[in-house]
This record gives C-alpha cells, sequence and structure tokens, in this order.
C-alpha cells in the first residue's frame, strides 16, 4: 500500500464525518417542528457508512469509509394533545419528529471528535513524510 494511502483514507473519514454533522444538524434544526399529521412530521435522519473497497484488489483491506445513505429513524412520533394549537388535526393532536436533541448533541460531538481525529492523522503523516524527506539532507 501506498504511503500516500493514508491521506485518501482519513480524507474519505472527514468527509464521512461531515456528511453526519449535516444530517444531525438538519436533524436538530427540525426538533421543535410541528405537524398536523403523522405523514407531514419529519422524522429523524441517520447516516449509513460502508468500508470502501480497493477496486483492483479485493482481498485488500479497505481504504477509506463512504456514505451509502441516509435513513429514516423508525422511533415513533410524540403526538401531543393541544386542541387550541393552529396545527391540531380534527382529533386536537399535534405531531413532533421523533429528534432526540441529547442523543443528537451527542452524535454532534462525537463526529467533531472523529474529524479532529483525521485531522491529527493528516497532520502526523505529513509531518512523518517531511521528517523522511529531511533525512536525506
Amino acid at each position: 500500500m501506498s504511503s500516500f494511502k493514508i491521506f485518501d483514507i482519513a480524507g474519505s473519514g472527514m468527509n464521512a464525518q461531515n456528511l453526519r454533522l449535516n444530517i444531525v444538524s438538519s436533524n436538530l434544526a427540525n426538533v421543535d417542528a410541528v405537524s398536523s399529521s403523522v405523514k407531514d412530521t419529519y422524522r429523524a435522519r441517520e447516516p449509513v457508512f460502508r468500508a470502501m473497497l480497493d477496486r483492483f484488489d479485493p482481498q485488500a483491506p479497505a481504504v477509506g469509509v463512504e456514505m451509502a445513505g441516509v435513513v429514516e429513524s423508525k422511533a415513533p412520533l410524540v403526538r401531543e394533545y393541544r386542541p387550541n394549537h393552529p396545527m391540531a388535526d380534527k382529533d386536537g393532536y399535534i405531531y413532533r419528529p421523533n429528534v432526540n436533541a441529547v442523543e443528537e448533541m451527542a452524535n454532534m460531538i462525537s463526529a467533531s471528535r472523529s474529524y479532529q481525529s483525521n485531522v491529527d492523522v493528516l497532520n502526523a503523516a505529513r509531518q512523518m513524510m517531511m521528517a523522511t524527506i529531511n533525512l536525506g539532507r
């Protein structure tokens, strides 16, 4: 494996965490959304990642990570009896997203730290390569 693959692997990890942060921010932006029907209510989204394998050598270890897709959470929506709310349905209920703000904040911290770890890997690899180049001087 090439020494430069580390940059591709860490870069794919940074990209994955950036996408994860975007999904978390979307979930947090909709945490207080209200709807008058189950069908129209925002549902929390979660990223699905998979390892990227080397196209030329399937037996080689993974060479990065990529987003396989985004799935909606299966957690139940919050149904609240608020007959005076302007968005209430005919039975007086409003529906709130199944977004757990505490869980999303934990996801945000985790994604941010993972992103920073990949930055640290890039910096360490760059420093080691620079040290190797300077050995010949």
